[in-house]
């Protein structure tokens, strides 16, 4: 079908002009074909630039009772995971005037859409956040951006909201220089990252102490954060943070490492588990050369780094099997 489309753009541009269809289920069943084909990349330039879909898209979002912004906001978060198409979405949002700060008012308030759900803003934020110049707006501090996201990291109810709330945090993360400000008093992003890591596990009385106060003395009954690739996101997010010397500093203050190390002995995933060892060697190494304090600025020779490239695709194809493996046995194909 997909292939269809792709030799006949004709088709989405009719398609598009039927989501303004007055039958509903004609206007539903054109959106859902915009979601199928939005999740193909070779697909992208024919939506925004000949069936021009965005300006309608992003129009109707902004209408608290539209019945379909939840279909809308799939079909933006898929149209935005590839950076030539998302450089061409936040180009539209600029003309069309609506900003970032729009977009997570709409996301934070409760029921802005009695409707829709809207939790494919936070993909669709994490996706944005991709482009130095969104990041810089979520990273303003007048805007309180940030600090709005970060309650969803423990909001239950969606996987797709929380994935997408830390998915924008990691990218933010990416610029050192905000590092400071995120652990400081006037974000406090640590607590938010660690508590859906932390469990149960009761702790010695000198390693709570060193804890953020919402890290101390957890209840037996506290659970972690059930998605994998949730928890592999704030993990690397803290990684990201250790970058920095001051990062680092405040991590090994905050007592981060006994949270990993119970963590670590939880943990049933491999790739989840290697992204906590390179969190751990950073919280427990020796601090780097002087010249070399900022690891987001250390200059990698291109053999090191093709060597490392070729580590990790070894390692992702390790876990892989490993993944396999264990499948295998659930499933009774191999008997242990």
């Amino acid at each position: 079908g997909l292939l269809v489309l792709r030799t006949n753009p004709d088709l989405l541009v009719a398609v598009s002009s039927l989501t303004c269809d007055p039958s509903v289920a004609i206007a539903k069943d054109s959106y859902h074909i915009l979601i199928n084909a939005s999740a193909d990349e070779t697909l992208h330039q024919v939506l925004v630039n000949q069936a021009n879909v965005l300006p309608g898209l992003l129009k109707n979002i902004q209408d608290p009772e539209f019945m379909f912004s939840d279909q809308i906001c799939t079909v933006l978060s898929n149209l935005t995971r590839h950076r030539p198409t998302c450089l061409t979405v936040a180009k539209v949002l600029h003309q069309q005037e609506v900003s970032v700060a729009q977009l997570v008012d709409m996301f934070c308030t409760e029921g802005f859409n009695k409707m829709a759900s809207l939790h494919y803003l936070g993909p669709l934020l994490s996706n944005l956040s991709q482009l130095p110049d969104i990041r810089t707006l979520i990273l303003e501090p007048h805007r309180c951006v940030v600090q709005r996201l970060l309650p969803y990291l423990s909001y239950e109810a969606s996987a797709t909201r929380r994935g997408g709330v830390i998915g924008t945090l990691r990218n933010c993360c990416f610029d050192y220089t905000c590092h400071d400000w995120l652990l400081g008093d006037d974000v406090d992003v640590l607590p938010f990252l660690l508590l859906p890591l932390a469990g149960p596990e009761e702790l010695s009385e000198e390693e709570n102490e060193g804890l953020p106060v919402d890290l101390q003395y957890l209840p037996e009954d506290k659970t972690r954060e059930q998605d994998p690739d949730i928890r592999k996101m704030l993990l690397e997010t803290l990684l990201l943070l250790t970058a920095t010397k001051s990062g680092r500093q405040t991590l090994k203050k905050k007592n981060v490492y006994p949270i990993m190390r119970e963590f670590h002995c939880w943990e049933q995933e491999a790739h989840v588990i290697s992204a906590c060892e390179k969190l751990v060697q950073v919280l427990i190494g020796d601090e780097p050369e002087e010249a070399m304090e900022n690891l987001l600025q250390v200059e990698v020779p291109e053999e090191l780094e093709e060597k490392l490239r070729k580590a990790d695709e070894l390692e992702e194809v390790e876990q892989v099997g490993e993944t396999r493996g264990k499948q295998q046995i659930q499933d009774g194909w191999i008997h242990s």
